[in-house]
């Protein structure tokens, strides 16, 4: 796991604090709602121009992996989603709505590196990484109709532009740039350097853009990071021990089993964050969730990928003083 990786929640934090501090500006915070969305959508130009999509195929060359992992990201976990917010959150529709969104999208590249940490199979999982973004991306808008409630007024001129520039243009321009550099044998180090590598770096820059724009404080939304901090943590341990339950009855190995657990676990918060900035625009409560949940997700993945090397290493000694 690389050194930037480990430090990414704490990077987080600073991103949060440091719009907090601009915000004390009226000039910049003006400013700052000018540069969300580009920034969001460089962070997203980045994470299309990576995802594989010509492997698709190989997401089905385990099908029964895929079935199963599809199954839990795409049907239990919107329902799990919902519970959890009709038990948490039920007197706020919009904090409720963020949560959905941050909760019904896979994530699409963390996940492999705590499948690697606890030694996964990272080539089933990379496989099912395309399905799991295209899935996502068709499916969130939906989601947000479903669980939405009669509570949230949802303008679906803003949903449509969201998605068109938060999903259709970036992806459909990061491939057509790909397609035509790699025809006419151009070089990429300009572009990978600015955009296509600094992925978090956008995504900072846009949350710090975010909190600048903001009287967060003033509104109290700080609490919020309490009580969305039960249900995010239930939420993981919940998928954990599906996860292993359902490797166990499919039959899966080890590394499958790794591989399940953090491809179920795992969620795409830069994503849905982008999406509701540009679909919520007046409704902070709904981008929060999105803000705060890799805050509590990285540290929490992190000592699940320790304690699976813990439980298999364990597990691995009886095996062999049994034998």
């Amino acid at each position: 796991m690389k050194f930037l990786d480990k430090i990414e929640p704490l990077l987080l934090l600073t991103a949060v604090a440091f719009g907090l501090i601009l915000q004390t500006s009226s000039f910049i915070s003006h400013m700052a709602k000018v540069f969300i969305s580009p920034f969001l959508i460089f962070m997203l130009f980045g994470l299309f121009w990576e995802a594989p999509l010509k492997d698709i195929r190989k997401s089905f060359s385990n099908v029964k992996f895929t079935v199963t992992a599809l199954a839990i990201n795409f049907i239990w976990t919107p329902i799990f989603a919902w519970i959890l917010v009709m038990l948490f959150m039920g007197y706020s529709p919009l904090l409720g709505l963020g949560f959905i969104m941050l909760l019904v999208t896979p994530c699409t590249d963390w996940y492999l590196v705590f499948t690697g940490m606890a030694k996964g199979n990272l080539n089933l999982s990379i496989s099912i990484l395309p399905v799991n973004l295209l899935l996502q991306m068709i499916l969130l808008p939906v989601y947000i109709l479903i669980f939405s409630g009669k509570a949230v007024d949802i303008n679906m001129f803003l949903v449509g532009k969201s998605m068109l520039l938060t999903l259709i243009i970036p992806f459909a321009l990061a491939k057509l740039l790909k397609l035509l550099f790699a025809k006419y044998h151009a070089d990429t180090g300009l572009l990978e350097n600015l955009i296509i590598k600094r992925q978090f770096f956008w995504l900072w820059l846009s949350i710090t853009m975010m909190f600048a724009s903001e009287k967060i404080i003033g509104e109290g939304y700080l609490m919020i990071f309490l009580i969305i901090l039960i249900p995010t943590t239930l939420f993981f341990l919940v998928n954990f021990y599906l996860g292993r339950f359902v490797s166990n009855q499919m039959g899966f190995s080890k590394e499958n089993s790794v591989s399940l657990i953090f491809t179920t676990l795992a969620r795409n918060s830069p994503l849905s964050l982008a999406f509701a900035q540009l679909a919520f625009p007046a409704d902070r409560q709904v981008l929060l969730p999105l803000i705060i949940g890799p805050l509590i997700e990285l540290p929490i993945l992190a000592l699940m990928a320790q304690a699976i090397l813990v439980v298999f290493n364990d597990q691995g000694k009886k095996t062999r003083k049994e034998y």
